[in-house]
């Protein structure tokens, strides 16, 4: 991921409010690097060193927070602006966290069960000085899982006692939150009844097309289908199926469940992953990975909205030509902001010690999303930009002041 490309919405809404070139070096520039090295031993008895990051972007506004990654492709590059967006996200919500990432370059795929706890543990005891319920707080993210996090606060918590706030994404019996499995999802359903609103439209009878099937995707898919959405085409990375009728959602979650992708879906015809963000549909979700969204595809796009379920779904050239297109786009740091709401919300409920039911977890992230989509919407209108640099001129505002008031 180019931090080049994060910096381009970010700096597009900082020269609208005029925000000093100090103030735009300090909200550009992480707090902190760190990069460990992460021995352990295999299960063959060879030693092994890995690499591990931990990249703290900013902490004005509360806590950082982000997810831990495990893939080969992990570098500090890659982390940074994925570390920024976090910052973003957080303060587009008013949420009282700040922004990181961080990971281990490895393949998981290659290593056993105990090896990625032994790596995680490790990876721990290499952090834990600078990660905390009240300084730094991981989830999951790319091939981690609530059976790492609980490995993560188990660790940590051996050095500073009980501490089951410092990591979010925790299995529900070692205190996670309920609802925090959707969130993701639920939180683009909410953002698509509050923009389809104000243009006129519903979920019901809109006609959606979803790249992306796992986490996201799947339960996005699930619940629009819920509130009376047409899905007329899914994919995921091997491939999916496209019905301009709409697709039998039922029969194809069967089928997900029996073969492990849409892809042979036998309700319609066969669609490589790239040709899902070009069908005929009233709204496009990219919720698989970043950068999907180019200058070579946006100008074939048919969607008449996009809401993004993946972090940096759209180039910064893809943006431009879908916004002189016409084409609304509702940006990830609001879009897919559902996941961090109900991460807070577990964090909240480990330090007050206390349960909530998933009814009033849903609830106030209904809330969140509808006053977070509101304010940007109203900046959008008041200013006449796009959703994306509205949310980004709501996010450097928050973090603006919130820095000067600290105190420089």
């Amino acid at each position: 991921m180019n931090p080049e490309a994060t910096n381009y919405f970010f700096r597009k809404a900082a020269k609208l409010m005029d925000v000093s070139e100090h103030m735009t070096s300090l909200l550009t520039t992480p707090l902190r690097e760190v990069k460990v090295q992460v021995p352990i031993e295999l299960d063959s008895g060879e030693m092994r060193t890995f690499v591990g990051w931990r990249i703290q972007h900013d902490n004005a506004r509360g806590p950082m927070k982000g997810g831990l990654r495990y893939h080969p492709s992990v570098s500090a590059e890659q982390l940074l602006p994925l570390a920024s967006l976090m910052t973003w996200k957080t303060a587009v919500t008013n949420i009282p966290f700040g922004g990181a990432k961080g990971g281990i370059q490895c393949d998981p795929k290659g290593l056993s069960l105990r090896e990625i706890e032994r790596l995680t543990r490790k990876f721990i005891d290499q952090i834990q000085d600078v990660i905390g319920p009240t300084r730094d707080v991981p989830a999951p993210d790319l091939n981690t899982n609530p059976q790492i996090m609980a490995w993560v606060m188990d660790q940590y918590s051996k050095y500073h006692g009980h501490s089951p706030a410092v990591v979010t994404g925790k299995p529900l019996e070692l205190y996670g939150s309920r609802g925090r499995e959707a969130a993701t999802g639920r939180g683009l359903l909410l953002v698509c009844r509050e923009i389809l609103r104000d243009i006129g439209m519903s979920v019901a009878g809109a006609r959606f097309a979803i790249q992306g099937f796992g986490n996201v995707g799947s339960h996005a898919t699930h619940l629009l289908h819920q509130d009376g959405a047409t899905i007329v085409a899914v994919c995921d990375v091997l491939g999916g199926v496209y019905n301009p009728q709409g697709l039998d959602v039922a029969a194809l979650f069967d089928h997900v469940k029996a073969s492990g992708t849409p892809r042979g879906f036998p309700g319609g015809q066969p669609l490589a992953p790239e040709e899902v963000l070009t069908v005929d549909c009233d709204v496009l979700i990219p919720a698989a990975i970043e950068r999907v969204l180019t200058s070579h595809n946006a100008p074939q796009v048919k969607a008449k909205l996009i809401v993004e379920g993946a972090n940096a779904a759209t180039e910064p050239e893809a943006d431009e030509i879908l916004e002189k297109r016409g084409v609304m786009v509702v940006p990830d740091i609001l879009a897919n902001a559902g996941g961090v709401t109900v991460s807070y919300f577990e964090w909240v409920q480990n330090l007050q010690q206390f349960t909530w039911e998933e009814e009033r977890i849903n609830a106030e992230l209904e809330k969140v999303m509808r006053e977070s989509y509101e304010r940007v919407a109203q900046i959008a209108k008041t200013r006449r930009v796009a959703l994306r640099t509205a949310a980004y001129m709501v996010a450097v505002g928050r973090v603006g002041k919130a820095t000067m008031l600290r105190g420089l």
